[in-house]
């Protein structure tokens, strides 16, 4: 594989591992997960209801044992409007593409062990797309806009971030306006410095450092705080088992996701200029903590808990891109893929393909504008 195949597999099966290693420890305490799992999660785990049918608040889904959840549903969807598309996304695409996706064919859905539609799978926060883009008929650039504020749309950016390889500026330019067609604040803001993390990470030479110091320049408001605070915790720790504490201690100012995680207060989720998601600094931390290693930087938010799959599916996208597909762990691949019934690979070859295309018509561009502005500048 080229390097761009390489790095884009490398995120897109990335996302997915840490994805379905995540969605049977979401919604949990660590003490919690250890109680149930007898130690620590170091890999493929069953539900942590045994009787996941019947269990609440969670049933009829069935997390664990290596099945995907609505977080990589979403991200293979979105590579394949990219694939429709051939081109850059704005928020006109989630409308006349993303919807249809989500509505028109049944596909193999894990976690309910039936063919059946996204929309009869994603989060109420998803729904929002197809009920404000299809039956609301909203401007898209503005349909976010009243939607609860998550992790929503951060959680599917990463095709983002490759297409738009080795730049994170272009990435975070064309997150923010893909995802102004679902959410709004920081959950928008952090569509779009997670999209430019990927970018960066995608990059030759890139590291941890490089992609923390991209996070922070792009991004704003309390998400930028956020970020600081938890990745600066993240250092004073060699591995994230104990780190826990100290990196809930950081994000809590930020957070509007109470402690005690499903008992939700006044101001949870809604927009604020000083507040972030939490999901997205602590897949950055436990990044910094395994200093890029892919296992561990998605082991510790499967073991983190608390919306433990989308911290470790962003992990793992991240660390994914930087360090290829070898980095993943060649079992965890098979098997997730097996269980799921879903190709993990092919979707991030075919994404990068779409980057291939993209940046070639970029690159005209360019030598267009270049063209036509030396004429425009000439004595």
């Amino acid at each position: 594989m080229t390097p761009l195949d390489d790095r884009a597999t490398g995120c897109v099966a990335g996302a997915a591992v840490g994805d379905a290693l995540g969605g049977a420890t979401e919604g949990w305490t660590p003490e919690q997960i250890v109680t149930r799992y007898g130690g620590q999660v170091e890999g493929i785990v069953g539900p942590y209801n045994e009787d996941w049918r019947n269990a609440r608040p969670i049933a009829p889904y069935h997390k664990g044992d290596g099945h995907i959840t609505d977080d990589t549903l979403m991200t293979h969807a979105l590579i394949r409007v990219y694939e429709q598309v051939g081109g850059h996304l704005d928020a006109y695409s989630m409308a006349e593409h993303l919807v249809p996706e989500l509505m028109g064919a049944k596909q193999w859905i894990p976690e309910l062990e039936a063919e059946a539609l996204p929309l009869q799978r994603i989060f109420l926060a998803e729904k929002w797309i197809v009920a404000r883009l299809h039956y609301g008929h909203a401007d898209p650039r503005e349909a976010g806009v009243g939607n609860i504020v998550n992790c929503g749309a951060a959680m599917y950016v990463a095709p983002v971030g490759i297409v738009n390889a080795a730049d994170p500026d272009a990435a975070y330019a064309e997150a923010v306006d893909l995802a102004g067609a679902h959410q709004s604040s920081y959950g928008r803001e952090a569509a779009g410095v997670m999209a430019a993390a990927v970018a960066e990470a995608m990059r030759p030479g890139a590291t941890v450092d490089s992609v923390v110091a991209t996070a922070l320049r792009l991004a704003k408001d309390g998400t930028r705080a956020a970020i600081e605070a938890v990745c600066e915790a993240a250092r004073g720790h060699g591995h994230w088992d104990g780190s826990f504490e100290t990196l809930r201690a950081a994000m809590r100012p930020y957070d509007t996701v109470a402690d005690t995680y499903r008992d939700q207060g006044l101001g949870a989720r809604r927009p604020s200029r000083v507040h972030s998601i939490e999901e997205l600094p602590l897949a950055l931390a436990f990044l910094v903590i395994a200093k890029g290693d892919y296992r561990d930087t998605v082991l510790g938010g499967v073991n983190y808990g608390r919306d433990a799959d989308s911290i470790a599916s962003m992990g793992g996208a991240i660390a994914g891109a930087l360090g290829g597909l070898a980095s993943i762990p060649a079992d965890w691949v098979s098997e997730v893929g097996t269980a799921s019934r879903t190709d993990l690979v092919a979707p991030g070859h075919a994404i990068a393909a779409v980057a291939r295309r993209v940046h070639a018509e970029d690159q005209r561009r360019r030598r267009a504008h270049e063209a036509a502005f030396a004429e425009l500048d000439e004595s």
